[in-house]
């Protein structure tokens, strides 16, 4: 993108009061962004506000040090050789799938892997993205399964889209970037930050990661901190560059929600795992699912609704597994107390704590607040 219209967007994203509705609206009137900036005002009052029209015609406060800051960011390399991107609408690279929802963002910053970022690209290399979102403190089990479900899919040839979060957005992208598929990037996260600034700071080494095999896309300007009122605008983007979204666990008031509602409006598939009633990480699923989300119960009940190949089945000479631990069955998939185990072997206290421990000690169970334990793994 040439300086000079790098500067035009940027000052269009910038003007007091011009939403990504007024800009759409400008374009398709003017053109490029620089032919805005050339309109009489009364020719701008046709198609925008009074207010909006008054804005136009005034350099944003910042502008010209955002302009050099962008120019100074898209000419550098990240330290892992990923490459930087800016993407406007119109641009072949432009994600199609957000061009076909209701407010697709004037531009999209993104770094990662050069192969998708490439003048040529179309879709970002995006055939079919599948959102996987869910709760910042989820049980062992609904991490286990965002990371397991991630990587069936990335097996299976899509791009997982989330939100670099903690909790089931982390576990999803290190999922995908386990069953990374050729020819399509791994996952693709959105943030709701600038591109030059990751958060939260611990995920600092799998946005690294994600930038060498996939995408970090967001919609803000450099130097855009964590503002909590971004979050919630950025899961349009992530419901929007999916054919479908997977809610993992959530509780009734989550951003999740908002992102499963978000994808409903546009269209696209809603899935949702069911927990256990006790647990308050489930209600939101259990929401979506009386609301008419698709129940699953595995990656290949997703794979089968959209229509697309079964993950990779197992190598057929690989090793049987080892047959269960006896506690495990009786544990189920349900958090449950040291008392109700007791009740349910009759093994003693003290033999069950040391069971416990070992089955702790080799990631089959998880030991939770309150004194309950949870099985870990796939049900």
């Amino acid at each position: 993108m040439e300086h000079a219209e790098l500067g035009a967007w940027l000052r269009l994203t910038l003007s007091r009061g011009v939403g990504n509705d007024a800009a759409r609206r400008l374009l398709a009137r003017f053109g490029l962004p620089q032919d805005i900036f050339t309109q009489s005002p009364a020719a701008l009052r046709e198609v925008v506000t009074p207010a909006q029209a008054d804005a136009l015609a005034q350099v944003p406060e910042g502008w010209a040090a955002l302009l050099e800051r962008t120019a100074h960011w898209l000419a550098q390399a990240e330290g892992d050789g990923a490459m930087r991107g800016l993407v406007a609408l119109g641009d072949p690279r432009y994600p199609r799938l957000l061009l076909e929802t209701a407010d697709p963002p004037l531009l999209l910053y993104a770094v990662g892997a050069a192969r998708w970022l490439q003048p040529d690209c179309r879709d970002f290399g995006v055939r079919c993205g599948l959102a996987i979102v869910g709760s910042r403190n989820p049980t062992p089990q609904g991490e286990r399964h965002a990371h397991d479900f991630a990587q069936a899919f990335a097996a299976a040839g899509l791009t997982v889209v989330s939100g670099l979060a903690l909790g089931v957005d982390g576990a999803a992208h290190a999922g995908a970037l386990a069953g990374a598929a050729d020819g399509v990037p791994a996952t693709l996260a959105v943030v709701g930050t600038g591109p030059d600034r990751i958060y939260p700071a611990r995920h600092r080494e799998l946005a690294h990661r994600i930038a060498a095999h996939g995408l970090i896309v967001s919609e803000y300007p450099l130097g855009t901190p964590p503002l909590a009122a971004n979050f919630p605008k950025r899961n349009r983007l992530i419901a929007g560059l999916s054919q479908g979204t997977l809610v993992v666990e959530a509780a009734l008031a989550s951003g999740s929600l908002i992102t499963a509602r978000l994808a409903a409006e546009q269209g696209r598939e809603v899935f949702a795992i069911p927990g256990s009633i006790q647990a308050p990480q489930s209600r939101g699923c259990h929401a979506l699912i009386r609301q008419g989300a698709k129940l699953v119960e595995s990656a290949q009940d997703v794979l089968e609704e959209l229509r697309l190949p079964a993950a990779p089945a197992p190598v057929a000479d690989a090793p049987a597994a080892p047959p269960e631990h006896p506690l495990l069955a009786a544990m189920g998939y349900d958090p449950v107390g040291l008392d109700a185990l007791v009740a349910r072997t009759g093994i003693a206290t003290a033999d069950l704590q040391v069971q416990l421990l070992e089955l702790e000690l080799a990631g089959a169970v998880a030991r939770l607040p309150g004194g309950l334990f949870q099985r870990v793994g796939v049900a």
